[in-house]
């Protein structure tokens, strides 16, 4: 009897607890009430963690059968996230980690047709949905914002993951094989064919690519980081379909995953399908999938590798990469991997850093070096520096840069506006949250969690910029003594530089050739039969429009009727300039944009719009120059940016605009200062220091020539669509080779006695343009979103407390409060005061101080976002 009380008295208990959980207002408030060692269908709970900086409840547990993983980050956010992640540590370059993340998503037990991702698209509100294989793990997210379609989804990911079918064919299609150039003729010639085949063929032309593949496998030489994951094109022809099946096996098993779901929806639905549609079906086995620590050298090694020749680079002569490289510390020391992180941004971030005055400055080469900086995806972190696009000679003169850097930073440290700007950014970067906030927290864990360290740890930031501050306190030296420890006295270190060679494609295709004639040689008469015969079959199933009724879909009595309504006000300022204000729970951070008009430029200012937007706020402003500029950026804004836009009606084709968009943000108490920067570089832009703007321009043509290889299809639709409409035209001379072509032209030196001449005739008219766009008579428009630090998601309120915090305040008390502080002085002259209203700045200023006044809102955080007027003189009727 006594028995039968206990087991009343606990299930009581239980349902209290749950019913008190779920009658909750705030997802968060709902997560702390689980307790540790709760058992929840088949899983146990390991921890419960309030992380208020992000304002979420992480909550850690672990399968019981399988050992399974998980981690639930309780938000109160409606766009939910799941994804499953497997260590995958091959140990060759077949690529069969991201041949089976192809063949797994060809049909599964209950799904069996193909690219069930792709099916799902047109029956499914998924806000993400893909999957994607790095050097140690495998990872399928999907995020949405719909109960019944994360179910559904949910679904077709476990029997993707879990019970793929891998079919032969589909390991064929996806992978590699054998087939006539034409299926349909035997006499044509045997190829290697294949979707991730024909893929990496395409990666390893990409040279920044191919350099940072180099740099891992030959710093990280002793397991799975010695080969390539994603598939080396000569090794891939020898993966079996037997092997993959056999991968499959070992690596997509629940004891070898972490599971990882983000949002407002109820932790026990997602435990309960899991373990009923994937996890009952499987026990625990032992996995052999842990990356060792690689064996540290006893000194410095240096290597060369070749590369094919970049037809696009700047200079043709000088194609050369160089950099060294350290191998750090072990990514699950949380705090060392924070600290090592913030000193890779004092030492290459920005042009007060001492990295890139001494080799971006110094115009040796066109930009860093494609690996640069802190890289912690791999078990142990590595950090890199040096330069691309210098001649080859120039490698010893970068090398003894590198050195010499090294050695003045442990002797003179940095400087503490440096730290503080840096600390400033990691504040501004919590507060900032992006619409897929849960994807970014999965990827941001995945690599600490993979190698079994604290994903909870990783979350907790503010605890390391505590611990930094005491540290750096405690013992000013503090960086200096890491850079002397892992740069100055380690020895594993790596020398590496690449060089373009002219038979490098000739000699790729004679090995391809030879492992295809090793292949075929060997070949019986049935053999070739078989490879015909699979061809057409295979021809034949591509062909076949298949029945996706298995699919699950969502019905109209699924989807809300009703969409969440976000409050927009629009006023007008100097009679024309149309102001919008959005007012949402942005945790404290002002998002501001503005929009001006280009109609009137002249046409042969218009190829430059790109290069003005990227130069236009890293040239220096008013009495600042652009070292101090970019300091004041960093320690007052989350940054501030401009882009050309080109927006076509789609009612008619032959009507578009074309402006340029300013973009910043900032925390609120910043906001004076960031409206104070904008009113310098709107009004006092400085393109006085030629020799920088050269800088920026050879580094701008660098970065377009390094995107083209990854781009090809992007530049080919965009330069397709030239002829079909005016505003195609404009796309392809802002985004398409056209660009390209001009940067590159504009950063070579012409000969010495035209160089002046040359570069003052180019630069000219970057201030031109900025001229013309501030003209009183150029239509612009401005936005900024705004909301209180206290109304953030997060804060105790759920989706009642959205509905009740508007309105508490009328439109009139708003304007009353919004005028009580002007957060710029007045202008003396009349003129300029006219020109900044013109511009928004004392608007916006005064807009989010009477936003300030709003109530606190929880909700989806939202930026300020601006909307085409409706007069038709606003636009543009081009002619053909």
């Amino acid at each position: 009897m006594l028995a039968v009380v206990r087991r009343l008295t606990a299930f009581v208990s239980y349902i209290h607890q749950r019913s008190w959980r779920w009658n909750s207002r705030s997802a968060t408030e709902r997560a702390l009430q689980y307790k540790v060692g709760e058992k929840i269908h088949g899983f146990t709970i390991n921890q419960v963690t309030a992380v208020p900086d992000l304002f979420l409840t992480a909550i850690k547990l672990s399968h019981d059968s399988t050992g399974a993983k998980y981690l639930h980050v309780a938000r109160d956010d409606p766009n939910n996230l799941f994804s499953v992640q497997l260590r995958t540590t091959p140990l060759d370059s077949t690529g069969v980690p991201h041949i089976l993340e192809h063949v797994v998503l060809c049909g599964s037990e209950k799904y069996p047709c193909r690219d069930p991702f792709f099916k799902m698209l047109n029956r499914s509100l998924s806000t993400f949905m893909n999957a994607f294989t790095a050097s140690d793990y495998t990872m399928y997210p999907f995020s949405t914002q719909n109960s019944k379609d994360f179910q559904n989804l949910l679904s077709v990911y476990l029997d993707a993951v879990f019970f793929p079918c891998l079919r032969e064919l589909d390991f064929c299609q996806e992978g590699w094989r054998l087939e006539h150039e034409n299926p349909h003729d035997p006499s044509s010639p045997l190829v290697f064919k294949g979707v991730v085949f024909n893929e990496m063929k395409g990666a390893f032309t990409d040279n920044e690519k191919l350099y940072a593949q180099h740099v891992q496998n030959k710093i990280l030489p002793d397991h799975t980081y010695s080969v390539v994951s994603g598939g080396d094109p000569m090794h891939i022809p020898e993966l079996t379909w037997e092997e993959l099946k056999h991968f499959h096996a070992t690596h997509y098993h629940p004891s070898n995953a972490r599971f990882f779901t983000y949002g407002d929806l109820p932790l026990e639905q997602h435990l309960k399908q899991i373990q009923e549609e994937a996890l009952c079906k499987f026990n625990r086995i032992e996995t052999d999938t842990a990356v060792p620590i690689q064996q540290r050298w006893s000194k410095p090694r240096e290597c060369h590798v070749t590369c094919g020749p970049d037809s696009m680079a700047p200079d043709p002569t000088k194609q050369t990469m160089f950099s060294v490289s350290f191998l750090l510390g072990d990514i699950t020391d949380s705090f060392e991997g924070f600290t090592l992180s913030l000193l890779s941004s004092l030492l290459v971030s920005g042009p007060n850093s001492p990295f890139y005055k001494a080799l971006i400055e110094f115009q040796i080469g066109t930009d860093f070096a494609p690996v640069v900086g802190y890289d912690g995806s791999t078990r142990e972190a590595c950090f890199s520096v040096g330069l691309q696009g210098i001649a080859e000679q120039d490698i010893q003169t970068v090398k003894q840069i590198i050195v010499k850097i090294i050695d003045e930073t442990i002797k003179n440290g940095f400087e503490e506006e440096r730290i503080e700007a840096l600390l400033h950014k990691i504040e501004i970067q919590q507060k900032h949250q992006s619409t897929n906030f849960g994807l970014a927290l999965a990827s941001f864990i995945s690599t600490t969690w993979n190698h079994d360290g604290d994903p909870v740890e990783v979350l907790q930031i503010n605890e390391k910029v505590t611990w930094f501050r005491k540290c750096l306190k405690e013992n000013p030296h503090f960086l200096q003594e890491k850079v002397k420890q892992y740069f100055k006295e380690n020895q594993h270190q790596l020398a590496l530089s690449m060089s373009p060679d002219e038979a490098y494609f000739a000699n790729q295709a004679k090995i391809e050739k030879e492992k295809l004639q090793q292949k075929t040689s060997s070949l019986s008469e049935e053999e070739k039969l078989n490879i015909v015969k699979k061809g057409l079959e295979l021809m034949t199933a591509q062909r076949t429009l298949e029945d996706v009724s298995c699919l699950p879909a969502l019905k109209v009595s699924d989807i809300q009727p009703m969409f969440t309504f976000t409050p927009v006000e629009m006023e007008y300022v100097a009679g024309e300039v149309p102001v919008q204000y959005c007012a949402q729970p942005t945790n404290g951070v002002v998002y501001f944009r503005a929009f001006t008009n280009l109609n009137t430029l002249p046409e042969d200012l218009k190829l430059y719009v790109p290069l003005f937007c990227n130069v236009i706020t890293r040239m220096g402003c008013g009495v600042l120059d652009y070292r101090q500029q970019a300091q004041r950026i960093e320690l007052k804004t989350g940054g501030m940016s401009a882009s050309p836009q080109v927006l076509q009606d789609n009612t008619n084709l032959d009507m578009y605009e074309q402006g340029v968009m300013f973009t910043s943000l900032c925390l609120d108490r910043n906001l004076s200062d960031m409206m104070q920067l904008w009113a310098d570089i709107f009004n006092n832009p400085r393109f006085d220091d030629e020799e920088y703007l050269r800088v920026l321009v050879t580094m701008a043509a660098q970065e377009l020539s390094n995107g083209i290889p990854d781009s090809g299809h992007l530049y080919a639709s965009v330069q397709a669509s030239k002829t079909l409409t005016p505003a195609g035209n404009l796309a392809e001379m802002f985004d398409g080779i056209s660009q390209t072509q001009l940067t590159k032209k504009m950063s070579l030196a012409p000969d010495p006695q035209n160089l002046q001449t040359r570069r003052r005739e180019n630069n000219n008219k970057i201030p031109f343009i900025e001229r013309l766009s501030r003209r009183e008579d150029v239509p612009r428009r401005y936005t900024v979103g705004s909301g209180p630090e206290q109304g953030g998601i997060g804060q105790g309120e759920g989706r009642e407390g959205r509905e009740q915090g508007r309105g508490r305040e009328s439109r009139g008390e708003l304007k009353a409060r919004s005028k009580r502080k002007v957060l710029r002085p007045a202008l003396k002259e009349e003129r300029e005061e006219a020109r900044q209203r013109h511009w928004g700045i004392e608007f916006q200023s005064l807009g989010a101080e009477r936003l300030k006044a709003r109530s606190p809102m929880v909700g989806r955080l939202g930026r300020g976002m601006w909307s085409r007027p409706e007069p038709e003189e606003r636009r543009v009727r081009a002619g053909r």
